[in-house]
């Protein structure tokens, strides 16, 4: 259960990150955060542990504000979360546990091997992922795509496996090379039974687009 303090913070970040992010037009703009509390929520009323649902919804709310994709480096993004976050009451422990969660979420192309050991901290990862997966993911594959204007499909450009950081955001892939390199792993990377079970239909729902997209592409239908 929230206190009134911590609704009221929570008002307050989501109107901060709301301003920041309601512009962007690569699929982590406010809609997205959006989705990921609500995901996260969802996980955590099923989930049987002990669970801080203040430090979920806030790391949920705030974990794009630090991503290096729409920021100029990673430092510049942490400090405009610890900025926000400080001028509030938090517990050292909360701010902690916020934190550790918004710097390790990222996939990074699968190169993130920091395991995230709260069980916030793997909700969270799971509702970020889940976004990733299904009829929003590919719908926000393809925004992604078009902002760093690379091609929907290139059938001579083949998946790429052990990516460096700097490999996975070179923008030498194509929308669909996506779907191999980070989307279809996603199933394998959650961390709660709610979320598995979410990712395993998002999961299908990717691999029947992908044979439509396939059978089209080749003029078969």
């Amino acid at each position: 259960m929230l206190t009134k303090v911590q609704k009221i913070i929570i008002k307050d970040t989501e109107e901060y990150v709301y301003h920041l992010l309601k512009d962007d037009a690569s699929g982590h703009d406010w809609w997205h955060i959006d989705r990921v509390r609500k995901l996260a929520k969802n996980i955590a009323e099923n989930e049987l542990e002990d669970i801080n649902l203040f430090v979920c919804e806030m790391a949920a709310l705030l974990h794009d504000v630090a991503d290096g994709k729409l920021n100029d480096t990673e430092a510049e993004g942490e400090k405009k979360v610890r900025n926000w976050l400080s001028q509030y009451r938090l517990t050292k422990e909360e701010t902690q546990q916020i934190m550790e969660i918004i710097l390790h979420l990222s996939y990074k192309g699968g190169t993130n091997k920091v395991v995230l050991s709260s069980i916030e901290g793997k909700i969270v990862q799971d509702a970020d992922r889940l976004d990733a997966m299904g009829a929003i993911g590919i719908a926000r594959t393809m925004a992604y795509s078009g902002s760093k204007n690379r091609l929907i499909h290139d059938p001579a450009k083949k998946a790429r496996d052990h990516l460096t950081i700097e490999e996975y955001r070179s923008g030498e892939d194509t929308a669909i090379m996506h779907f191999y390199e980070k989307l279809l792993r996603l199933k394998d990377e959650m961390n709660t039974t709610v979320g598995e079970q979410l990712a395993e239909k998002r999961h299908v729902y990717m691999e029947d687009y992908l044979r439509e997209f396939y059978a089209e592409w080749d003029g078969e239908r």
